[in-house]
């Protein structure tokens, strides 16, 4: 039954932006079937995915004759596909409800019908990678997902930022589909089929192994934007309407992340090596992706610098179950991948609720530039409320999910210090003081982003005289705040879940590992996040007593001597964070164009800093450009007649006969004479 209400949601997200294509592109009509056809799906999957762990691993497979030799129509919905199902149609049906209000078609006539086309295509196409059990179907699935989000990307192709985002992110997620192409080539050499079994160690050997490991991690690594695959990431998250961006934030990441999960499982026992570089990536991405969020003066590039963020937290509870399965220490097995597991979801719905957030500033002030915010708390308060939220969820901090999913790692991290002699256990107790610094630097940055979007005054006339955003765009925040709330209320909710899927991830040696609840003490972990939000509110009541029947002064901020200050002298997001960015100038490389004092009486001057990427911006283009100069010279070929052309082919035809004869050995025949 779960498996049928699964492809049933997949078929139902697919053909939701369908209708609208029918309809007039001023009309509001489609975009309200397409809304009706993802909720539905949405919900429909969701009942399907809560309700596959109960049934066990379910297996649909059907023959399909086709041009594609070996194609199978493989499904398999175990309990570790279920976990990533959850947040596909999660966001699904949310993000379809608040483009409702953000995304209208008739304030969008040109690219409305087509966001929404390719906004179901992409769910219904992360659903049939998940659960695809065979790798052509897999491939097929997982390129209309990169098509897919590639039409969603440039949905505003008119503009010059959009078409670049756009063009970066085609170009690196075909670098890494090509990595999975040769991973599935040798996969089929050494199985004799594409089907996505767990390898016997006898099948395969050490080399082969790590040599699928490394393809995985490449273009498993690229999707998920592990650093430095991130490339694409930063500007296409930024450029992308807001619930897309949460689309790709909260779930299309994760794609990656699974694919990752899944090629794990299915390789034999993994050598100490492949635990430790995940957890090097890992830390890497989760330090440096904080670190340049800090710098971010764009809002939403400073959320998707984040999700690197995050991602190399989830990546490090995986490296943390690597070396476990490596070192048969069960109890890291366990924590290690429930942690990752958890937080995969709890980065889905903070993420998403802060993307969808921005999104809401961004729509009332028409800027995503943070330095121009300012005051926005006083006029959208439900929005700020929201947005606090997610920020303190996405910080780690009680009593909120985020810190439920990075404690688990942190037991794990922890459970390695002193154990045995053993020089390969230095890396997992090195990576939890590198977690905490993370968390550190996470809650600096929101201070910042919450400090210049919502409080002091308005930088800009828009942002004075914003307003609230409609229902259709609150409702969706509520939910996925409520969620972030109740799990971290009530993690042992998700044991049940986890454990699943743990037990799917190893196979048979499932019969061997403890209970997550044995080794998380997830109901003390509730109780105590109930009881901080019972003493925050018994701590709020009082203040609140004492003030309520006081007298409340009317009075200007300090203002330095100045006898009428302007939103201006107040403290921009910049400033709030320039002495972090000064502390890790080694690592950003900010380029500070400073003002030229001249006179007494100056001219009007200003001060900007810009941090550019340091892989994309100053590594892989650089190093395209140098490439393109070396080949230029094979532009001399290209004289646009097609008389030439063909004869190009002509040649390489000759050539290539004269490859498949036997042209040395007739030569020696004839000279043998």
């Amino acid at each position: 039954m779960a498996d049928r209400l699964v492809v049933i949601a997949a078929g139902l997200l697919a053909l939701s932006g369908v209708p609208g294509l029918l309809i007039s592109r001023r009309s509001m009509t489609g975009q309200g079937i397409a809304a009706v056809l993802a909720v539905a799906g949405a919900v429909v999957g969701l009942a399907g995915a809560l309700l596959a762990p109960a049934a066990g691993d379910m297996t649909i497979s059907a023959a399909m004759p086709g041009p594609i030799p070996g194609l199978a129509f493989a499904l398999r919905i175990d309990g570790l596909a279920a976990i990533f199902l959850l947040p596909i149609f999660l966001m699904a049906g949310l993000g379809s409800v608040y483009g409702m209000g953000y995304w209208r078609q008739a304030d969008h006539p040109s690219n409305g019908r087509k966001l929404r086309l390719f906004y179901g295509l992409l769910a219904a196409s992360q659903v049939l990678v998940v659960i695809a059990h065979d790798g052509i179907l897999f491939l097929i699935a997982w390129e209309i997902m990169a098509l897919s989000t590639f039409f969603l990307v440039t949905t505003e192709d008119d503009a010059a930022s959009s078409r670049r985002a756009g063009w970066v992110y085609l170009v690196a997620t075909h670098v890494g589909t090509l990595c999975l192409f040769l991973m599935f080539a040798i996969l089929r050499k050494h199985t004799g089929s594409f089907a996505l079994e767990p390898l016997a160690g006898s099948s395969i050997g050490i080399g082969a192994s790590t040599c699928l490991f490394a393809l995985a991690l490449g273009g498993f690594g690229v999707k998920a934007g592990i650093m430095p695959l991130h490339v694409w990431l930063p500007a296409a998250h930024a450029i992308s309407p807001s619930h897309v961006s949460a689309m790709l934030s909260g779930v299309v990441l994760k794609i990656g992340v699974y694919g990752l999960f899944r090629m794990c499982a299915l390789l034999p026992q993994p050598p100490v090596s492949w635990g430790a570089a995940l957890l090097v990536m890992g830390a890497i991405s989760s330090v440096v992706g904080v670190a340049f969020a800090l710098a971010q003066h764009d809002l939403k590039r400073l959320l998707a610098y984040h999700s690197i963020e995050n991602i190399g937290i989830i990546v490090m509870g995986l490296g943390l179950a690597m070396i476990g399965r490596s070192l048969h220490r069960p109890e890291w097995i366990v924590l290690g991948l429930a942690g990752a597991l958890l937080h995969t979801w709890n980065h889905a719905l903070f993420k998403s609720l802060l993307f969808l957030a921005a999104g809401s500033v961004i729509h009332a002030v028409g800027t995503r530039d943070i330095d121009r915010m300012g005051g926005l708390a006083r006029r959208m308060p439900a929005t700020a409320l929201l947005f606090t939220i997610g920020a303190v969820a996405i910080c780690g901090l009680p009593p909120l999910n985020g810190f439920v999913s990075e404690l688990l790692v942190y037991l794990g991290l922890f459970g390695t210090v002193g154990i045995g002699d053993d020089e390969s256990l230095i890396g997992p107790a090195l990576a939890a003081p590198v977690l905490a610094g993370t968390g550190a630097l996470a809650v600096a940055c929101f201070v910042k982003v919450v400090g210049a979007v919502f409080l002091g005054q308005p930088r800009l006339n828009s942002a004075g005289q914003a307003h609230e955003s409609p229902a259709s765009m609150l409702g969706p925040m509520a939910l996925l705040a409520a969620l972030c709330a109740g799990l971290g209320l009530a993690p042992f909710l998700a044991a049940p879940m986890l454990q699943n899927a743990i037990e799917a991830w190893t196979g048979s040696a499932s019969a061997v590992l403890p209970r997550l609840t044995s080794l998380a003490p997830l109901t003390w972990m509730s109780m105590t996040n109930a009881g901080l939000i019972v003493l925050a509110a018994a701590i709020y009541m009082v203040i609140l007593g004492l003030i309520r029947h006081r007298p409340r002064p009317s009075a200007v901020t300090w203002d330095c001597g100045f006898a009428a200050p302007t939103p201006k002298m107040q403290y921009t997001a910049s400033s709030l964070a320039q002495s972090l960015v000064g502390l890790l100038a080694f690592l950003l490389r900010p380029r500070e164009h400073r003002p030229h004092l001249h006179g007494h009486f100056p001219h009007h001057v200003g001060f900007r800093s810009h941090v550019d990427d340091v892989v994309l911006d100053r590594w892989v283009l650089p190093a395209l450009r140098l490439i393109e100069r070396w080949f230029g010279w094979l532009r001399v070929l290209q004289y646009g007649r097609v008389q030439l052309y063909v004869f190009y082919v002509l040649v390489t035809l000759i050539v290539m006969l004269l490859a498949t004869f036997p042209v040395y050995d007739l030569l020696l025949q004839l000279l043998s004479r």
